[in-house]
């Protein structure tokens, strides 16, 4: 299925990855809805700097609130959902939260769309729901294993979207990005955490676990990588993982983006900065096979390429973070 000039809606739209997405999308000809959520500020999130914000429908609610959800929908044939809490360390605040938002309002996405037959949705997943690796690389028949409220309402969300395409013969997709970087991310993340307080001359760069690995994809190929899911039909019924095949310690990537700023730097792992033992995903790696079999998709961006873009990035909007207080 082609998107181009077709309806799209796209939840989450202000964020880090939603804006990319709507702007890519907008960029190759489709026709968007833009979900942000509703505030009193009425701000657009991202997609406030947007050069292309006016050609933009722009819907401000909340996906918890099934009768916005339903308007937002109506005359859409395609839906982007990304729209969620996904911060891990607020989540031991707030569990709550995280099941009101992230499986909630999954479950208004997949009512409204069962209700007014759209013809695609794709749901965000998270590579945190396999919790450390048992195996790696990481295919989607690993078993789940969500160690934080995040990835269990993130986890609940994908079972209830197979369970929607089961049931219902919902047309479901589901694209399990592992860790997405890029411009606009959020300073609740470990790259903007390194880069910001190297570029505002810290010398020792406060993080939690350093021992971890995780697998990173640079924002424009996973962006590719929904739109890849959203237009073909063998993405139906099926989880995709996005990710690159390889991996890298928090420790070692802190001192790659040292290295690419020509700063030196003393790391320190701070204790309120680490997850509970039981909680920390300690090896995240993909497999990648399935959206290449499946979506004709791969990573274009090396580390190198993807890191010194992002940091390019942040060099222009430095006043936006604040690398001296540490985020939840």
């Amino acid at each position: 299925m082609k998107l181009k000039n077709k309806s799209v809606l796209v939840t989450g739209a202000g964020g880090f990855i939603g804006s990319h997405l709507t702007e890519k999308l907008l960029a190759s000809g489709y026709i968007v809805k833009a979900f942000v959520h509703y505030n009193s500020r009425n701000s657009w999130g991202w997609l406030e700097s947007s050069k292309c914000k006016e050609r933009l429908e722009i819907i401000s609610g909340d996906v918890r609130d099934a009768d916005i959800v339903r308007h937002a929908m109506c005359d859409v044939e395609i839906v982007f959902h990304l729209a969620a809490l996904i911060g891990i360390p607020y989540s031991y605040c707030s569990p709550e939260a995280y099941v009101e938002t992230n499986i909630k309002g999954s479950l208004n996405i997949l009512q409204a769309a069962k209700d007014l037959g759209v013809k695609k949705i794709v749901i965000t997943s998270t590579s945190e729901i396999y919790g450390t690796a048992q195996s790696v690389p990481i295919a989607e028949t690993h078993p789940i294993n969500p160690q934080s409220p995040y990835a269990a309402t993130k986890s609940a969300a994908d079972l209830l979207a197979l369970s929607f395409y089961r049931s219902f013969n919902l047309p479901v997709a589901i694209v399990r990005p592992f860790n997405t970087y890029g411009p606009r991310q959020s300073a609740r993340a470990v790259i903007p955490t390194i880069i910001t307080q190297i570029l505002y001359g810290k010398k020792n760069i406060k993080l939690g676990a350093i021992s971890p690995t995780r697998d990173l994809t640079y924002v424009e190929d996973t962006v590719n990588g929904f739109i890849c899911a959203g237009e073909s039909s063998k993405s139906t019924g099926e989880i995709i993982n996005l990710g690159t095949n390889s991996e890298i310690s928090i420790e070692d990537l802190a001192r790659l983006i040292s290295r690419y700023l020509n700063k030196n730097i003393k790391i320190e792992s701070e204790k309120n900065r680490q997850r509970p033992v039981k909680s920390e995903v300690e090896r995240l790696m993909a497999d990648n096979a399935k959206a290449g079999r499946l979506l004709n998709w791969s990573p274009e961006y090396s580390l190198e390429r993807g890191l010194k873009k992002t940091i390019e990035w942040f060099k222009k909007n430095k006043g936006i973070y604040k690398p001296e207080i540490y985020n939840v």
